[in-house]
């Protein structure tokens, strides 16, 4: 099929542009003798992080493929392919994790020698970077997506290659977000706060740990999040082709119904033009000099918007190439049209949930500046109304999902759900670009920072970093958005898996399935979270030994180096360490519920349920909540309220350093701990009813 093709081509072009990106990157000038130390630490760092983390995922990853094997050879109700599917998809996951972190810590000192020169250099050295994490990761995700579909033809085998970017990216999230979290807190309390140091001040010894978290975490472990949405989104829609069959045929008995092949390539052919929208926004991401945040902010949004839009076209042309010429049976404009409205429904719900997202945590906005008021009066009423605002932001996402899944099941069933999700990540590349580009900017200032660089470099660092931030928060949001979506996706999936028409809340199996659901997103996010609080707690005693027992080092004696690799060892035993307990929670507690005699298969779809709602509110709030107290810091440091140095400065720091693990481990966690489940159910699903 022609279609298939096309998928194909755009996959290939998405991987040669990242790698014409990665020369850019890699390409540009490295800065001086002290900047590339710096640089070399980091990236030094990472690797041995990544390294033994992976190391750990390896034996994981080995015995759940075991486990899959063995149960497709010793039974009927599942196949042996299955955990071909598990594997690969596993290794495609990592894979792009490694490339995105690797040009990431090399494009740090490179982004810091271009602000030399001017914010736009900066900006598209960074910006390059996040393209690279961003491009690999669409192309990756869609070639190994469609060469399994194309080999077995079968979506609950496919939903395998799913299950394992699922693994890979829950470990992760959380393993990276621990790290990251545990150095940034650790290094916050006690060189901001205990000693009165700046921000990234190489005397702190917890400050080359933070900078390596920023890139296993917020690159590595964001990449590995979105690839499972991606590529679950996909999976999802291919699982209910049946559904989307009955939709376009409705007079068709079900004996009848077989599954158009346009139906199975439709989700790759709109992701194969986001893929090719999104190379192109990346070419408007430009800025001058002296650019205001609202100039920065629509640098990117051109980009953005421009991608959208030409997926928005592009999709309808695809929809009517697939369903009106090459089609076995062609079907009428009207149905093109509808199928074409989900698409946009995906694509405009993303738009409208990062545009929320933006106006909670963004200083340029009320709630924000209202965060930095409440310095004037402590960090007790900065706690108390971040906390609010983040709860207060659940509200415009949640409706708006709620209309998109009503308004895509309208127009195409259960089949325009899963097409929703699949149009809203249809510009992903671009998406995740403008995410992955941020930890990379803050980089970029820190190593400004302990290089002694003029401050102005650290003015145009800065000026990226506090975007970076805007950026990251919205794309959280989009990240929750895009996971609630496909999580109810296949949700949908597992009902027709295990031959579910209903699921009646009022059985009491149900019932307890739904409770079981909504509780793990409180007993996940609590033990991540006590997770940074116990490494931080670590890291705090570290950097306060080395200051007390280093003679010269917190007064700034020259030739006196902190001990920075002691911390870094420190987040990477406590993230290896924590992870493993929440990470096996995911995977277990479905199958558990669904094997339980008297609980079983319509339990399992209670279970989705409580954990999509509960998750969805805690995901959003916790990720908000976590932007807004971060970004009332960065306001009141450009002089709100006093500026650095104040005690409104302080209060203002014990609010960015709660907010850390909400919106870097816990929070983001949570968007792949209902997809996990969901697909896990799918997976496993035909075992429940056996």
């Amino acid at each position: 099929m022609t279609g298939l093709y096309l998928v194909i081509g755009a996959g290939i072009l998405a991987l040669v542009f990242a790698v014409i990106l990665a020369r850019q990157v890699l390409g540009a000038d490295k800065g001086n003798d002290r900047m590339r130390e710096i640089g070399d630490a980091i990236q030094e760092g990472a690797n041995a992080f990544l390294r033994r983390e992976y190391s750990v995922l390896l034996v994981f990853v080995i015995v759940v493929f075991g486990i899959l094997l063995a149960l497709g050879l010793a039974t009927d109700d599942q196949k042996p392919e299955t955990s071909i599917a598990y594997l690969v998809g596993a290794f495609s996951s990592g894979l792009t994790g490694i490339i995105g972190m690797r040009i990431a810590v090399q494009a740090n000192m490179r982004t810091a020698a271009a602000a030399i020169k001017g914010l736009n250099p900066a900006l598209r050295v960074a910006f390059s970077s996040g393209g690279v994490m961003g491009i690999s990761v669409v192309g990756t995700g869609i070639l190994g997506a469609l060469i399994m579909w194309m080999i077995f033809q079968d979506p609950q085998i496919v939903a395998g290659f799913s299950f394992g970017a699922s693994s890979i990216a829950l470990f992760a999230r959380v393993g990276g977000g621990i790290y990251t979290k545990a150095a940034d807190v650790g290094g916050d309390l006690a060189g901001k706060v205990e000693a009165g140091i700046p921000e990234d001040d190489p005397r702190n010894a917890a400050v080359i740990a933070d900078n390596v978290g920023d890139n296993v975490g917020d690159v590595a472990g964001m990449g590995a999040d979105l690839f499972e949405s991606y590529v679950g989104s996909i999976i999802a829609s291919l699982a209910l082709a049946m559904t989307g069959t009955a939709f376009l045929f409705p007079d068709a008995s079900i004996s009848e119904l077989k599954v158009d092949s346009g139906l199975a390539v439709l989700p790759f052919l709109i992701a194969g033009v986001g893929i090719i929208s999104s190379i192109f926004g990346t070419f408007l991401v430009r800025t001058g000099e002296k650019a205001s945040m609202g100039t920065l902010l629509w640098a990117l949004r051109r980009g953005i918007f421009s991608a959208g839009i030409l997926a928005l076209l592009g999709s309808f042309g695809a929809i009517y190439y697939l369903f009106q010429i090459e089609s076995s049976v062609p079907l009428g404009m009207s149905k093109v049209w509808q199928v074409w409205g989900a698409v946009a429904i995906g694509l405009g719900a993303g738009v409208i949930i990062g545009i929320s997202t933006e106006y909670y945590t963004s200083y340029e906005y009320k709630p924000t500046k209202g965060l930095a008021s409440r310095t004037t009066t402590g960090p007790a009423t900065v706690i108390i109304s971040g906390f609010a605002t983040g709860m207060l932001s659940t509200v415009v996402p949640l409706i708006i999902i709620a209309a998109a899944v009503l308004g895509a099941n309208h127009l195409a069933g259960l089949y325009g759900i899963a097409i929703a999700a699949v149009g809203m990540l249809s510009t992903l590349g671009i998406t995740l670009a403008t995410d992955a580009y941020g930890p990379v900017a803050d980089n970029a200032g820190a190593i400004a920072e302990q290089a002694g660089l003029d401050p102005e470099v650290r003015e145009r660092t800065d000026a990226l970093d506090s975007l970076g931030n805007t950026t990251a928060a919205t794309g959280k949001g989009f990240a929750i958005g895009s996971a609630v979506l496909t999580a109810l996706a296949l949700m949908a999936a597992y009902a027709k898996v295990v031959d579910l028409q209903v699921i009646d809340l009022l059985k009491t199996s149900t019932l307890v399935g739904l409770l079981l659901g909504a509780l793990m997103p409180f007993v996940f996010s609590a033990l991540t979270m006590e997770a940074v609080g116990r490494a931080a707690q670590d890291m705090v005693e570290e950097v306060r030994r080395q200051f007390r027992e280093i003679p010269g080092l917190k007064e700034g004696k020259e030739g006196v180096r902190a001990e920075y690799a002691r911390c870094v060892a420190i987040s990477t035993n406590g993230a290896l360490r924590e992870m493993i307990l929440p990470g096996l929670l995911a995977v277990i507690v479905p199958i558990v519920v669904g094997l339980i005699p008297f609980l079983g298969a319509e339990a399992v779809g209670g279970l989705l349920i409580g954990s999509i709602s509960a998750g969805s509110l805690m995901a959003i709030t916790m990720a908000n909540a976590g932007g807004a107290w971060d970004n009332a810091k960065k306001y009141v440091e450009a002089g709100a309220h006093g500026g650095k140095g104040t005690s409104n400065h302080e209060a203002a720091v014990v609010g960015d350093t709660v907010g850390d693990p909400f919106k870097d481990t816990s929070g983001p966690a949570l968007n792949i701990l209902i997809k996990l489940m969901a697909i896990v159910a799918v997976v496993f699903g035909s075992v429940f009813v056996a």
